[in-house]
């Protein structure tokens, strides 16, 4: 592996636990997005599952989750089959397609984010809505390595407190790249894995990223913050959709 890589995947991994720490999400996004402008997507995806599950982990532990798994085990069941089983194609065979559709996602999501449109109360609805939010959302990770669209506004409709959203999030993000993992080796692209120094490098980064996050989660104004974020998302999906094109 080139140092010029290594380092480069240092980088994006440092920031992305780093994002992770003060929100308690965006590792995989972040690392997507950013990956996806020097690497294809598909390489970027395999490199980015083990930093994925590992930093997950501790977000998944709490008091909540059965309280949670009574609620929201419809979108999971969803997100799994639609990741899993998507007959579209997958992040090696759509090729720069895949670049497209993850900028395209990546643009949504920016926008979703900084204009918070007011979203429907749907907690009388977890079967039917959580079924469909939960199946969108792996049909759009079979094909570009991120699952945030719609599950993240899907699980906000639920007016979760802040400690179940936290929790709701890393079970939903843990489950979700467990069936990404799965997706790919079905698909062949685990052929495109990374070497040990990246993953190593990559996994190693993210926690040291996620430590300093969470120690500047509480100096950092949270809307602030957000509002750089989705900016982020916003400059890179418009970014990865030219270069598509």
């Amino acid at each position: 592996m080139e140092a010029t890589l290594g380092g480069l995947v240092g980088l994006v991994f440092l920031a992305a636990g780093a994002v992770k720490g003060v929100s308690g999400m965006g590792l995989p996004t972040l690392s997507m997005a950013l990956l996806g402008l020097f690497m294809p997507p598909a390489a970027a995806a395999t490199l980015m599952v083990l930093p994925s599950l590992a930093t997950n982990v501790t977000q998944c532990i709490g008091p909540h989750a059965k309280s949670l798994a009574r609620r929201i085990w419809p979108m999971w069941l969803g997100l799994v089959g639609g990741t899993i089983f998507s007959p579209f194609a997958g992040l090696a065979g759509l090729g720069e397609g895949a670049r497209l559709l993850l900028g395209t996602v990546l643009l949504v999501y920016g926008a979703w984010g900084l204009t918070k449109p007011s979203l429907p109360d749907m907690r009388a609805h977890p079967m039917l809505a959580g079924g469909v939010a939960g199946a969108l959302s792996g049909l759009l990770a079979a094909s570009t390595g991120v699952f945030v669209m719609p599950l993240v506004p899907y699980l906000q409709t639920l007016r979760l407190s802040s400690a179940e959203l936290i929790q709701a999030l890393g079970l939903t993000f843990m489950i979700a790249t467990l069936a990404l993992t799965i997706r790919l080796g079905h698909t062949g692209v685990a052929t495109i894995s990374a070497d040990l120094a990246s993953l190593a490098i990559a996994t190693g980064a993210a926690f040291v990223g996620l430590f300093v996050g969470t120690a500047l989660r509480n100096r950092m104004q949270p809307a602030v913050f957000q509002r750089a974020l989705y900016t982020v998302f916003c400059l890179l999906g418009a970014v990865m959709i030219v270069r598509a094109l």
